[in-house]
């Protein structure tokens, strides 16, 4: 009897085990699915446009789909200034940030502050933090993917910066369902490994 109850016990056990893991990952990617949904610009000290793929200085067509919402955001009076992100990589003559602000002083957006350090959304965010304590900045809008936006704000969050988000809705990011739901399981993955091992484990579109 005592060996049939102890059985029956370890079963249960093993089934938590199995589906904590499962539950855990499923409301995590609810989240991730939520937030991207919401569009909070509050008047914020800055837009921060997190960084993205750009070649010679061309921003990539996921880049420049965040910077045009960062334009129509600023032009929109959601903060006086825009902050561009990211670093470059050996041979690079521009940094991500460095191609952002010339991308937009093409649509006419001058007051961007370049943030060119980072290899991460990890590492640019701290740098940027950086500058917002240099600055006594405070709040920010953050402008990036959808399923990128959860796991964004929370490091900035984690940083000190007050953040929203107001993703971009164009971009190679939002397409299709199919699209949309590897995205939300690479993001998911990508949150779940920041919120153990606070680091960075970039999933997202980099360059299209």
């Amino acid at each position: 009897m005592l060996l049939l109850l102890f059985s029956k016990t370890v079963r249960r056990v093993l089934a938590v085990l199995v589906l904590l893991p499962v539950v855990v990952f499923g409301a995590t990617a609810a989240r991730v699915w939520w937030v991207a949904r919401a569009d909070d610009r509050p008047h914020s000290d800055a837009i921060v446009v997190l960084g993205a793929s750009q070649f010679d200085g061309r921003p990539s067509a996921v880049f420049k789909a965040r910077l045009d919402h960062a334009a129509e955001l600023f032009k929109d009076g959601v903060a006086p200034r825009i902050v561009t992100v990211g670093g470059g990589r050996t041979g690079d003559r521009y940094t991500e940030a460095e191609a952002g602000k010339r991308y937009l002083a093409t649509v006419g957006v001058t007051d961007v502050v370049a943030v060119g350090v980072g290899s991460d959304t990890l590492q640019s965010l701290k740098a940027c933090a950086a500058r917002f304590t240099l600055e006594r900045w405070k709040t920010a809008v953050l402008v990036t993917d959808p399923w990128h936006s959860l796991r964004s704000r929370r490091m900035a969050q984690d940083l000190g910066i007050t953040a929203a988000t107001s993703p971009t809705r164009t971009g190679p990011a939002n397409g299709s369902r199919a699209t949309e739901a590897r995205y939300v399981a690479r993001e998911t993955a990508a949150y779940l490994y920041y919120r153990v091992f606070h680091r960075s484990s970039d999933a997202g579109p980099r360059a299209v």
